[in-house]
């Protein structure tokens, strides 16, 4: 009975996630002038110290160097993580200027600055 109910939170929970992500997707591009030439990637990270650096050098970066020369700027934001993400997102954005690192408040602006 116990697994049933964290079941059904968990799947709860992952549902209004992907609800949240469609409406984002939807609202960028209905209120928002991003450029038609390029593609920009937008992240959202919380809490994954262990992981982002490598997923950037390995995922991302492998995309930036290979042969797609179509994509401007990663955009990452930051959802108040508690642990080092911010500081080691930070300094990836210093190593590499197409990385902007902002909260989600400021993703928006960031996005309204992109003019066609």
């Amino acid at each position: 009975m116990i697994d049933f109910i964290l079941t059904t939170i968990i799947w709860t929970l992952a549902i209004y996630g992907l609800i949240e992500i469609i409406k984002n997707i939807i609202y960028i591009f209905t209120y928002t002038n991003l450029k038609s030439d390029g593609i920009y990637i937008i992240i959202a990270v919380k809490n994954q110290e262990d992981r982002v650096e490598g997923f950037f050098r390995t995922t991302i970066f492998r995309l930036l160097y290979g042969k797609e020369d179509c994509i401007k700027d990663i955009i990452v934001t930051d959802l108040d993580s508690t642990d080092k993400t911010k500081e080691i997102l930070n300094k990836l954005s210093e190593e590499y200027d197409y990385i902007k690192v902002t909260n989600w408040k400021k993703c928006k602006e960031i996005i309204d600055d992109i003019k066609q």
